[in-house]
């Protein structure tokens, strides 16, 4: 029965992933969709070119707490119905690619930065809190959004298995769930790495990609 109950906390965690705040929210508020200009990404630094800083931000906090609210349900809720650690991290991962590639906008979805933080903050507040610090360090200093989301991802999983010190005792099951968000984000990041290497990355706050 427990797998019952499995199945349907990871669809249902997909299903809200799949929620792209960035097109909602720019429609709501009367703007171009995200996927029109820019780097055509529906996501908040995409949204934040539209011109409206509060557009971005609430497309940031909404789509990291689709991410942050299906592990907090199910991390807290799911024991009687014999959810596990194995669930929640496969929970998260499925919230995170329901943003990657939404069921109910064509599968065309966004990189899943804010929504990957989500997942972190909720698996430990900790890991959310370290990657999200480096995500600021790197912006801060090269003014590059990719870049620092390339950065924060790749030591998302160190930070895991470093954490307190339990290299040996962490979750194998977080353990991959957070190792397939990084390479997934990766994958995601591919033309920014190469706009990157060759120079031609746009900034955070310019108009372009």
């Amino acid at each position: 029965m427990s797998s019952v109950y499995s199945f349907v906390a990871i669809l249902a965690a997909y299903l809200i992933g799949s929620l792209s705040f960035a097109v909602i929210v720019s429609r709501a508020m009367g703007l171009a969709d995200p996927r029109t200009f820019g780097s055509g990404n529906p996501g908040a630094t995409n949204v934040l070119r539209s011109g409206s800083k509060k557009a971005a931000v609430l497309t940031l906090l909404l789509d990291a707490a689709k991410g942050w609210l299906p592990v907090v349900a199910v991390a807290s809720l799911g024991a009687p119905y014999g959810l596990g650690t194995g669930t929640v991290a496969l929970v998260g991962l499925a919230a995170f690619l329901g943003h990657l590639y939404p069921v109910f906008f064509g599968f065309q979805g966004g990189k899943g930065v804010a929504t990957a933080a989500g997942v972190l903050l909720a698996l430990q507040p900790w890991l959310g809190a370290a990657t999200l610090l480096t995500w600021i360090l790197i912006a801060g200093f090269f003014r590059y959004s990719s870049l620092a989301s390339i950065v924060a991802a790749v030591f998302a999983p160190l930070f895991y298995l470093l954490g307190d010190g339990r290299v040996w005792t962490a979750e194998p099951a977080t353990s991959l769930a957070i190792s397939a968000m990084t390479l997934l984000l990766l994958w995601r990041h591919r033309e920014n790495i190469r706009r990157l290497v060759q120079g031609t990355e746009s900034r955070i706050g310019s108009k372009g990609r």
